[in-house]
């Protein structure tokens, strides 16, 4: 009888032991996700849409919790939240750091895409493949999940209309990226440093008179209420990073680290540009819908624009070369 009560009571423990770890494998880990873009745009969007995918791929094993709209750090911190731990995942938007990944922004130059073609699901796939070859290495303390690439960002303006290269003479013009600020003081305007979020009030106050952004953003920041003009083609693009927290990543189970790389990488940065690209057509569509004027650069001035722009592409060359960074073979890779 002893015997018996000693077998049923090992066995109970078992039982227990074995329901804990039932338990304990099937725990729900929830990652952190910090970016600064509002609620309305597309990346809070996509995200959602991927926290809804690994939550069903994992059996509600694994979650996202989504902080938009810079509610654990301003732009220019998002990539230090995930490299510090403060998020698991963040996303990072480059040119709000000039300097600090110089590789990465010889990307914004000046009518720089791949030969395939220029809009995001190109860009950004396209970015994603060469990021472990190039742009790891200037990513220090995170794990490059995917990159993604805006459309070329286009001339904003509240009151003035731009028709050649010689009436952005004396405008004072909202940037984000040292590529833009070298492009806006060639064309003889001030460039200003203003917070996207920041930009409606910028331009509605007379701070700026003009903001570069593509078309998919000026409908997330509501721009088409103070802008009466927007001029074409797009000069430069913006690039992100959507960066993880490689201490946070080694520390899931094996299944679970599976389950991102699977979902992340190139594969999901063209689908995400996709999603861009969509939202761009919608952005013009909203400009349009608000009675702003767009207008496109004569061959002519854009042949003169161009000209204009080849010296900065150049020193960004160089001055990549001059500091040992391979510029020239990621940007012919690139635009290959």
């Amino acid at each position: 009888m002893a015997q018996a009560r000693s077998f049923l009571a090992g066995s109970l423990a078992a039982a227990a032991f074995l329901a804990a770890c039932g338990a304990a494998t099937a725990q729900t880990i929830e990652l952190k996700v910090s970016h600064y873009l509002p609620p309305n745009h597309t990346f809070q969007k996509e995200l959602v849409k991927w926290g809804d995918d690994l939550a069903k791929q994992s059996g509600g094993r694994l979650k996202l919790n989504i902080f938009p709209a810079s509610q654990l750090g301003p732009v220019n911190r998002q990539f230090d939240l995930a490299r510090n731990g403060v998020a698991d995942i963040a996303v990072g938007l480059h040119g709000v750091t000039p300097g600090r990944y110089p590789t990465t922004e010889l990307v914004s130059l000046p009518y720089q895409s791949p030969s395939s073609g220029g809009n995001s699901a190109v860009t950004s796939k396209r970015l994603s493949e060469l990021a472990p070859e190039f742009l790891a290495q200037e990513h220090p303390g995170m794990k490059i999940l995917w990159m993604a690439v805006t459309n070329p960002l286009m001339f904003h303006t509240a009151n003035k209309q731009i028709k050649s290269v010689q009436d952005f003479k004396g405008l004072r013009i909202r940037y984000a990226g040292e590529q833009f600020a070298q492009i806006i003081t060639a064309l003889g305007a001030s460039p200003l440093a203003v917070p996207p979020a920041e930009t409606q009030d910028g331009l509605s106050k007379g701070i700026v008179d003009g903001a570069t952004f593509p078309y998919e953003a000026t409908m997330s920041f509501d721009l088409g209420t103070v802008v009466k003009h927007s001029l074409e083609p797009g000069i430069s693009t913006a690039t992100f990073a959507v960066v993880m927290n490689p201490a946070k990543f080694n520390s899931l189970p094996d299944d679970l680290k599976v389950l991102i790389e699977k979902t992340t990488g190139p594969d999901m940065a063209a689908r995400f540009g996709a999603a861009f690209d969509e939202s761009e057509k919608h952005g013009r569509d909203y400009m349009v819908s608000k009675n702003v004027q767009i207008s496109t650069l004569a061959p002519a001035e854009l042949t003169a624009m161009k000209a204009l722009m080849q010296p900065i592409v150049d020193r960004a060359l160089a001055n990549a070369e001059k500091q040992g960074k391979p510029g020239r073979k990621f940007l012919d890779a690139y635009t290959r």
